[in-house]
């Protein structure tokens, strides 16, 4: 059998690259070896020269490691975090009534005063404005 092979678009490999070079430059403040980061994220010197020089063959699995290794797996948590172009998307399919529902009406403990959808999603579209 033959292997799959994944067409990567020259922008997201430019994304990889620098990526592989961030994590380097990690290792290097960090005056770790190679061989040391390989061992601690329980993968092959060959495999973390391939992230480190942005290959997309790499698993993403191989990525995590290498960055637990590094003590930076908590910057996974910054992959699509801010997806401005996806709430768009969200915003401009919301069905919004003109008229509020009996569930979407609650009292808030502070101010005791009704919930409106409408004038919240005002106020969110101002906040993002």
């Amino acid at each position: 059998m033959s292997k799959r092979v994944t067409v990567i678009m020259p922008q997201v490999q430019k994304i990889l690259s620098q990526m592989g070079d961030q994590i380097k430059l990690a290792r290097l403040r960090r005056k770790l070896s190679a061989e040391v980061v390989s061992e601690r994220a329980g993968i092959s010197r060959a495999t973390l020269w391939q992230i480190e020089n942005g290959s997309s063959s790499v698993s993403i699995g191989s990525y995590a490691s290498v960055l637990t290794a590094l003590a930076l797996q908590n910057d996974l948590l910054l992959i699509a975090k801010d997806d401005v172009l996806g709430r768009t998307y969200q915003d401009l399919n919301l069905k919004v009534r003109k008229r509020t529902s009996k569930t979407f009406v609650k009292k808030t403990s502070e101010e005791n005063k009704s919930f409106n959808i409408m004038e919240y999603l005002q106020e969110y579209k101002n906040d993002e404005e």
